[in-house]
């Protein structure tokens, strides 16, 4: 094993045995959780997504200017696509996301639906830019390099070999852009749809009022919900260290190995908050927030396929999405 890489089989082995260590501490100090911190903490992040969904359905809107949909679908799917995220790795809700949009405009395409969620990664790269740069004028986030060392496989093997990770990175891009044009009956017509779901970008005024702004906007939601978070588990809630948290959430969300990015997150929040509180109460936090907020984003998800879109289960979606998938094909076929 060269420079002490860990193997790629080692990562879920490592990322778990970390994970029920502190899920052990968080339910030792279960007691000790005040809940109403807790509550106000998840009712703003409910707000937070709340908010994203109308600059996404903003997004929408630029690409199909013509067509009347409503805000409440797109919010379901929304939600929806980010609870799933938070139960499964690769950021697979968003496929749920894409059936879910797409069958809630009419006339509208894969390509062009599929290009709209990069809209919002605009923001997010934008932000995260200061965030870490703040926090690593502190000394107590790490560096790239330093990411090696974390109690995290996902993102230590990223750290250790950065020229895999690279060739990592640009083949995915490349390998998505070919399959997207090769399995386009029409290559001209699908770059046509993709540019569609980008339309808001071409009119910048617009795009910065009606995206960029409201998720700002959200973004503070997001921000108020880390503060009662800390608060509800003792860490110590201070603007300081809530953006500490955006920071290791902004990293957590650029490697979705895990749902919601939780090994990671949850690693880097016992390195940079370590001295912050004992060291039982930070294990206890750093998969604690983490737990709250997936089932509560999950039950919200599935709230939102059972009452808006008359779905009883994820699986469900699944099924529907690749049954209307096979229609669609059987149909350019004839």
């Amino acid at each position: 094993m060269r420079g002490g890489s860990v193997p790629c089989c080692a990562v879920h082995y490592v990322i778990a045995t970390s994970f029920w260590n502190s899920l052990g501490h968080f339910f030792g100090d279960l007691a000790s959780v005040k809940p109403l911190p807790l509550v106000i903490a998840l009712a703003l992040f409910a707000l937070n997504l709340t908010i994203r969904s109308r600059a996404y359905f903003n997004t929408l809107r630029a690409a199909y200017p013509g067509e009347e949909f409503q805000w409440r679908r797109i919010w379901g799917a929304y939600v929806a696509a980010f609870g799933f995220n938070n139960i499964v790795p690769a950021r697979g809700g968003d496929i749920v996301k894409l059936f879910l949009v797409h069958s809630s405009i009419e006339g509208s395409s894969y390509p062009a639906v599929a290009s709209s969620f990069l809209v919002e990664g605009i923001f997010d790269f934008t932000i995260a830019i200061p965030v870490l740069a703040y926090a690593s004028t502190f000394g107590v986030f790490p560096s790239f390099p330093d990411f090696a060392t974390l109690d995290s496989a996902d993102i230590a093997w990223l750290a250790q070999n950065p020229s895999r990770t690279l060739f990592l990175i640009t083949a995915a891009a490349v390998l998505l852009l070919f399959v997207f044009a090769v399995l386009s009956v029409r290559v001209k017509a699908f770059w046509q749809r993709v540019r569609q779901g980008l339309s808001i970008l071409f009119d910048r005024r617009r795009y910065f009022n009606e995206v960029w702004l409201v998720q700002l906007a959200a973004w503070f939601a997001k921000a108020g919900s880390f503060w009662f978070m800390l608060e509800a588990f003792g860490v110590g809630a201070n603007i300081h260290n809530v953006l500490l948290m955006l920071a290791c959430a902004a990293v957590a969300t650029a490697v979705p190995f895990t749902p919601g990015g939780a090994g990671v997150q949850q690693a880097l929040i016992v390195k940079v908050f370590a001295g912050a509180a004992g060291t039982s109460v930070i294990a206890a936090y750093s998969v604690g927030q983490q737990v709250a907020i997936s089932i509560f984003c999950f039950l919200l998800g599935l709230g939102a396929l059972v009452f808006i879109f008359g779905f009883r289960s994820f699986g469900e979606v699944r099924r529907a999405g690749q049954e209307h998938r096979a229609a669609a094909k059987e149909a350019g076929k004839s």
